[in-house]
Formats: C-alpha cells, structure tokens, sequence
C-alpha cells in the first residue's frame, strides 16, 4: 500500500499538468477547481502515507534506478509539501480573480512542480534527488517569469543561470562521489565512505553543496532569491520561500549527515557560508523598502540559521557530542517546518496587500491594515514567531539551535564558534527588527496622504472567507508547533533521536531570546525608525556597488570568461601542429552551436503558438479579444525575445559544464 502511495504522490501532479492546461485552454474558469482537486487529493494521500509507510524502487532509469522512501522525515516534509499546495492554491482562487494571462501554462508548471518537490522529498538515494531537484528547478521557472514585466524577465534569466550553473557542479560532485564510494544512496553511504579518498571526498561534498545551496539562496549564490520573490505572483512566492529552498536545505543536510557526520572541515566550510547567508540575509532585510523583498531577505536570513544548525551537528559529531548533534539535528529540522509554515503565513498576507493595493512599496502601503483584524492577527503572530518570541514556535527551534551550537564550541575552532554564538543572536535581533517594522508600518501608523488613509480606513471586503480561513489555518499550525510538547515529539519523528534535556523556559534559554529581542528593539529604534523609514523612498537603500550579480557574476560571465577563452585560442592558434585541430573544433562547435540557438528558436516559436499565445479575457458570459492587443503582441514579442536569449545562454552553459564533466570523467579514468 506504501508503494503505491508514494508513487501516485510523484505521478498524480505530473500526470494531471498537461490535463490541467489543455482543460484551462477550453474552460478557464475550472483552472482553480481542478488545481483545488489535484492538490487536494495529494494533500490526502500524504495523509495515508503517515498510516501507510513505505518504499519502492523504479528500476533501469538512468542506470541506476530511482529509489524513494517514506521514514519519519520524509513523511513529515511530504506532508508539509502538499499542505502549502493546497493552501496556495486556494487562495490562488482570489488573488488571481481578475488575471487570465498565461493562467493555463501557470498552474500546470504548479503542479509539475508539486511532483516533482514529492520525488525529492522522498528521495532515499541522491540521484534520485539529483533527477527530481533538476525537474523541479526547471519548472518553477515560469513561475518567476509569469508577470512578464522587464524585473521578471531579469529575474527569471538570474534565476535559470543560477539554477543550471548549479545543477552542473551538483551532477560533478555526484559523480566524484560515485566513482570514490561506489554508490549514491543515503542508508549505504556511511558505510563505503571508508574506501574513499578523503580529499576527493571533500571536493565532492564542496560540489554537492554549492549545487544544492544555489536552490536553497545560500551566499554566495543567493542573488536569484531577493530578486525572483518579489516579481513572482503571492502564492509563488509562498512555495519559493516556504518549500523550494527547503529542497536544497534537504540536499545539504542529507549529504552532511550521510557523507560527513563527524567532518570537522566540512562542518566549518557550511559553518561559514551559512553565517554570512545568515547575516547578509537581515541586513538586506533591514535595508529593503519593498514588502515581499524584505520578507525574500528574511527567507535567506532564516535559511543561513538552518545551515548554521546542520554546521552545528556535523562540528558536534567531531567532537564525540551525542547530546549536541542531538539537539541541533532537532533544531535543524523544526526550523525548516517552522520557516515553510511561518512564510505560507507572511507571504500570502503580502499577496493580500498587493492584489488589494496594487503595490509592495512600504511607503504607499502605510496604514492599509489599521482596520483589517483578518490579516493582523495571522501576521502578527507569524511575525512574533519568526522572530524567537518565546512561548512560539519560532523561539523552539532557534533555542535548540542555540544550544546545538554551544555544543560544538570545542576544539582549535572555540574562538570563532564563539563569535558565530554572537552572530546568531544579532541576527535573530535583526529579525524582529524589521518583522516590526513591516508590522507596525501595516497595521498600526497612518500614511502621510490623509485622504489615502481614509480610503484605507473604510470597512471595504479585503479578504474572501477561504482565503482567511487559510491564513487562520496556517496560524492555529503555528500556535501548535510553538507547545514544546508537540514540537519536541515532531523533532522526535524526524531525527529518530528523542529529546531527553531539552527545557525551553530554562533562563538559560530565555536569556538568549531576551538577547536577541533587546538588540532588536535597539536596531528598530535607533535606526530603523530615524533612519530607514521610507519616506517618499521607492528604492532599496541597499548600495547598488554592493549588488553580487552585476558587479561580479555578469561581468565576469560575459566579459571576462569570453576574453580568456579568446586568448587562450589565438595561444592555441599559433602553434602549426595544433592550428588545424583548433579550426576544426571551432568550425563543429559553432555548428553545433548555431543547430542549438536555432533549435531553441523553434521551440519558442512553436511555445507562442502552444501555451504561451495570447490568451482570450473574459467578459461576463461572453468571450472577447483584448483591445489592446497590438500592444499586448509588442509586449510578448519583447519578452520572448529576452527568453530566446535566455535559452540560449542556458544552453551555453550546458555545454560548458558537459565539457567539465568529460574532463573530470576521462582524469578519474586514466588513474
């Protein structure tokens, strides 16, 4: 039964996608319904996966097969995947009232995706994780282009590069670490470590975790994510924060726990890039004057804690402390429940602002919910949580996290354990410093336009009942996983390791949280509130000379690489026995090239005809032609245009890392 079940969680979504969008291409006003249906019914078998338990193997696939598991992790995170589902697309039924463009094509990538998040999240061995993550990168990429407006487009290109840059180094760190251990799946890999050389090995676990944090928005591949939530529609970004960066985080934990349970080194290498994500992430957040941006920012923020925490174990294992891998695999894991369950909450209140106001900028949105209880409330308490207020669920899982961290402060690396402790309370005092300030900006002071703030004032419908009733859902969810009792018996569940001394109302604990919450109120007082309260500001006060992406990535992508390359070929170029050689590879790489970019040509000429030509709008029971269809033709034309370009560097890319990895493949050969 078990079997079964697991795979019709991988099938039923993929399966229904291309239904879903012929069905939307005929009826658009069942789009919503059969989407409700679909992730409905998984939200169900997810359920019956906890009574039924199980395993299953899909043999002859890429060679080695595709092997799924159901144990007390993965049934947790395959529970928490169909609930944010379901929950986003009922109130997908509202925000996207009065939207028909590219509908069609919109939820049938949502639910290839959901199937494709299930097949990770069961994953027992990491090519299968490898298969599906890849699946799952690719087409969520529609959701971030769906706007189609110039931000999207940029941010959809940032986001494809980053994706398949890492998904390359992610496929050459899964081979190095195939070919060293001689096999791929998490339960034997602890075992065949041994035959394995250790340096190899730590070039390997270096590749798998730059493939897999460049999904999760870990420094310094995070560029895509404070770009990508805030062109990306509500419920869109919701799954982006609260899940598809949870797929990477489960890469990253599943490899550390398998590979390097005790790695000294490897524990400090995440240990590092996951503090700067966790710095970097609230600053930005601080910095940001953009609603869903600040709460993107705070996504990166909370995931650098949840790498901190795997740091922590993996540093504690080294160490011979039991009690402290203990506790920071059980933070480890609350917290990544907590932050899925916390920005469902967070981002769906922005998407309440933004389909009423038709803005996210701070200063606009001042005092729209003074008068609105169904969103501060939910928000509220979502906010207070992710911020470590103690009695919530938020402070559970950082305290152990805290405590996980203490532990590992031994060895030639205490001194900077230490400095990382301070690290971690500054950063949960940033947290509640712009958690409260987007509070009290929303929902408590009043806009400097009084006749905006009468308007906002007035008792207008704001929410439908269904869309309330899924905030106050995934509030009442929150409120449970902050009662120590049932928090503790979830981490129980997951790690397989019983919490024995874990007091959370210790004033050891307490104190910590006093810590953070007092520093927080300092920075919200001293400098938020005199210094970066947007008035009149409709840009991030971030510097721009800062920004990683076009300071570094693109210049050296487009204008470095490609200069070394030209040198290196006119070095090649001159000598006589190899010039012949050279023209032939560049005369076959420049017809391959050119079949390529022309074959992607096709494809998206045939796409303008398929699912992304222009869509009918409805009017009343009768169908009409958009009036401003020459309009909305030059649009399109300009967006594809930047895709097709897009495609094509992705394809460039492609090559590039197939080029690396036959390299790779042919030195581990000749050995």
């Amino acid at each position: 039964m078990g079997t079964v079940i697991i795979i019709l969680l991988l099938v039923l979504p993929m399966a229904a996608s291309p239904a879903v969008f012929a069905l939307g291409r005929k009826r658009e006003s069942w789009l919503e319904r059969a989407a409700a249906v679909v992730t409905g019914l998984e939200l169900v078998l997810a359920v019956l996966l906890w009574r039924f338990p199980g395993a299953c193997k899909v043999p002859e696939v890429l060679s080695l097969g595709l092997s799924f598991q159901a144990d007390g992790f993965r049934r947790v995170y395959s529970l928490v995947t169909a609930l944010l589902w379901f929950g986003t697309t009922l109130f997908s039924r509202e925000y996207f009232r009065h939207e028909r463009e590219h509908m069609a094509s919109y939820w049938a990538f949502i639910l290839l995706t959901l199937g494709a998040a299930q097949g990770v999240m069961l994953s027992a061995d990491l090519m299968t994780t490898y298969v599906f993550f890849e699946i799952l990168s690719l087409s969520s990429f529609p959701w971030v282009l769906q706007e189609r407006t110039e931000d999207a487009i940029r941010a959809a290109c940032t986001y494809l590069a980053v994706a398949v840059i890492g998904g390359l180094v992610l496929l050459m760190g899964l081979l190095l670490l195939s070919h060293e251990t001689g096999t791929l799946t998490y339960a034997l890999l602890p075992g065949a470590l041994s035959s394995g050389d250790p340096g190899r090995l730590f070039a390997a676990g270096t590749c798998i975790l730059l493939g897999f944090g460049a999904k999760a928005g870990m420094f310094p591949l995070h560029v895509w994510l404070p770009k990508a939530h805030p062109v990306a529609p509500a419920p869109a970004s919701a799954l982006l924060s609260g899940l598809l960066t949870k797929v990477g985080v489960f890469g990253i934990l599943m490899t550390a726990t398998s590979v390097f349970p005790a790695s000294e080194a490897f524990g400090m290498l995440i240990l590092t890039l996951g503090t700067v994500t966790m710095v970097l992430g609230a600053v930005l957040a601080v910095f940001s004057v953009n609603l869903k941006r600040t709460l993107a920012c705070s996504s990166m923020s909370q995931i650098g804690f949840i790498l901190v925490g795997i740091a922590a174990a993996v540093i504690a294992g080294s160490h011979g402390s039991g009690e402290g891998t203990t506790l920071a695999l059980s933070g480890t894991v609350l917290h990544m429940v907590n932050h899925s369950m916390l920005k469902l909450v967070l981002f769906l209140t922005a998407g309440a602002a933004a389909m009423n106001r038709h803005t996210l900028l701070l200063r606009e949105l001042r005092g729209w919910g003074r008068n609105k209880p169904l969103l501060k409330i939910p928000f509220g308490i979502a906010a207070l949580g992710i911020s470590g207020v103690p009695l919530l669920n938020g402070y559970l899982s950082k305290t152990l996290l805290h405590e996980g961290l203490l532990h590992a402060m031994e060895g030639p690396f205490a001194g900077m354990m230490r400095g990382v402790e301070v690290l971690f309370l500054i950063s949960g005092g940033l947290t509640f410093a712009y958690m409260l300030r987007l509070y009290l900006c929303l929902f408590h002071q009043k806009n400097a336009d009084d006749a905006l703030q009468s308007r906002y004032d007035r008792k207008d419908r704001y929410l439908t009942g269904l869309s309330a009733g899924v905030l106050w859902a995934g509030a009442a969810v929150l409120l449970v996983l902050g009662f120590p009792p049932a928090a503790a018996a979830l981490a129980g569940v997951m790690t397989g390791l019983p919490l024995h001394h874990f007091e959370p109302l210790a004033w050891e604990n307490l104190r910590g949280a006093l810590i953070s919450l007092s520093v927080g109120g300092a920075v919200y007082l001293l400098l938020v509130r005199t210094l970066l309260v947007p008035e009149g500001r409709d840009r991030d006060l971030w510097p721009r000379w800062l920004d990683l992406e076009d300071r570094v990535y693109r210049p050296l992508l487009l204008t470095v690489l490609p200069g070394m390359l030209g040198r290196v070929a006119r070095l090649f170029g001159e000598n006589l026995l190899l010039r012949p050689l050279c023209r032939g590879l560049i005369f076959l790489g420049s017809l391959l090239g050119r079949a390529m970019d022309t074959g992607m040509d096709g494809l998206i000429l045939l796409a303008r005809g398929t699912f992304l030509r222009e869509e009918r709008v409805r009017d009343g029971s009768r169908r009409r032609r958009n009036t401003q269809l020459q309009t909305l033709r030059q649009a399109t034309e300009e967006a594809l245009g930047q895709v097709v370009d897009n495609f094509s560097y992705a394809m460039m890319m492609t090559c590039a890392g197939v080029v690396l990895i036959l390299v790779l493949l042919v030195i581990l050969l000749q050995r």
